[in-house]
């Protein structure tokens, strides 16, 4: 699963024969590990395949042009156009986190107070402290640019406060770190590089995905299956082996204990629709 280096992002698999291979993002990648988590279990005399990783917007422009079967994306109505514009076969509900605005203890744009992102980056915006935007369009940028919209701003390469460096989120962490500035964030990548950056704190979203107090700061994952040039391939076979598996109460159950013993929190929420039959469609992310 996950995207750029060092971060917690999104992934684009070509999957294959189901005869010789298993969809598998390949081991090595983001720090926080969750390729190998997302694994099927290793079978003898069956290959794995590796991942195309990168931000939603990459791993959509790379489902277009064919050369992946199966896509994990944060980006919803980037996910809805590909659907609708016949590159994607079907959505499907499988995972969330949130989104955290990170920035030095100081606070001096006074977020830590604010009722919602929106209103924490109008502080920003007001105070012109320093804030880095990934400027990559992915998911997390795309969702940075809503917000600005909600609070009726848009900030740009005219304002010297405002630092768009087209990067992954491991490395707009490490600068807004050095910068002493504001980013947003993924709380999963966040806290698997938190250590490292002692200057860096949550000052909006709370320190679990509960105490959020924005609902627009949910971060939701949806896995599409790219429209096939032949339906009867076996690799249209391996990609839909491949979702029910990820979608499955099984895995799903896997993936809210990922984290908890190193975090003291899950880095991400189940919400297929097999979970949430099973745990109540009021659980949060069941709606996403």
């Amino acid at each position: 699963m996950a995207g750029e280096a060092g971060g917690v992002g999104q992934a684009a698999w070509p999957v294959g024969s189901p005869a010789r291979n298993r969809p598998c993002p390949a081991r090595s990648g983001p720090q926080w590990g969750g390729r190998d988590a997302l694994c099927p279990p290793e079978e003898p005399g069956v290959g794995r395949n590796g991942t195309v990783a990168g931000g939603s917007g990459q791993a959509i422009e790379i489902g277009k042009s064919g050369d992946a079967d199966v896509l994990l994306v944060h980006s919803r109505k980037a996910e809805d156009a590909f659907i609708a514009d016949g590159y994607g076969v079907e959505r499907f509900p499988v995972m969330f986190n949130d989104f955290i605005l990170v920035g030095p203890h100081s606070d001096p744009a006074g977020i830590a107070s604010a009722a919602s992102g929106a209103e924490a980056l109008q502080r920003i915006y007001d105070s012109q402290s320093t804030f880095v935007s990934r400027g990559d369009d992915s998911g997390t940028h795309t969702k940075e640019l809503t917000l600005w919209e909600a609070a009726g701003l848009a900030p740009g390469e005219s304002d010297a406060w405002y630092q768009s460096i087209g990067q992954g989120m491991g490395e707009t962490l490490q600068f807004a770190h050095e910068q002493q500035g504001y980013t947003l964030s993924d709380r999963g990548t966040y806290l698997s590089v938190a250590e490292s950056l002692p200057d860096l704190v949550v000052l909006f979203g709370g320190k679990t995905i509960a105490e959020n107090p924005d609902p627009a700061m949910r971060n939701p994952y949806g896995l599409i299956q790219v429209t096939p040039d032949d339906p009867l391939s076996p690799a249209v076979l391996t990609a839909k082996e491949f979702i029910a598996w990820l979608t499955s109460v099984e895995t799903q159950d896997l993936i809210q204990l990922y984290g908890v013993d190193e975090y003291g929190q899950p880095l991400f929420y189940p919400s297929s629709t097999a979970w949430c039959k099973v745990n109540g469609a009021d659980s949060p992310g069941c709606s996403s």
